[in-house]
């Protein structure tokens, strides 16, 4: 009988030159799913990403410390316990501008891929 479940216990790291921690436990890198990524993400103080308009709805939750997002222009803080989803097609920008690492949960609506988040050189 197949199993009407997956265990998650190895999940893809994503390699990264900013020393961000990304583990994706499911998603296009881990195994393949399109339709959703959840990814386990470590940001260190300091981090911050390009400004980006992706073609998939993004929640995220924080789990500790905080993390800065610019969207459209406005700037908020997220802190832990507090979570958000931000709609495809919105210009945003995801940083850790404080003195803390920030560990939280993405979850992206079809999955990540590096050819629909459309990063801004």
């Amino acid at each position: 009988m197949k199993k009407k479940y997956t265990l998650q216990t190895a999940p893809f790291i994503v390699p990264t030159d900013d020393g961000k921690l990304i583990k994706e436990h499911f998603g296009l890198a881990s195994d393949g799913n399109a339709q959703v990524s959840i990814a386990h993400m470590v940001a260190p103080p300091g981090w911050s990403e390009p400004f980006q308009t992706p073609e998939f709805d993004e929640y995220t939750f924080i789990i500790k410390g905080k993390k800065q997002f610019i969207i459209d222009k406005e700037t908020i803080v997220l802190e832990a316990g507090q979570s958000i989803k931000v709609e495809k097609h919105t210009q945003l920008q995801y940083s850790n501008p404080f003195e803390h690492p920030c560990e939280y949960i993405a979850i992206c609506l079809p999955a990540f891929s590096i050819d629909t988040v459309n990063r801004e050189d």
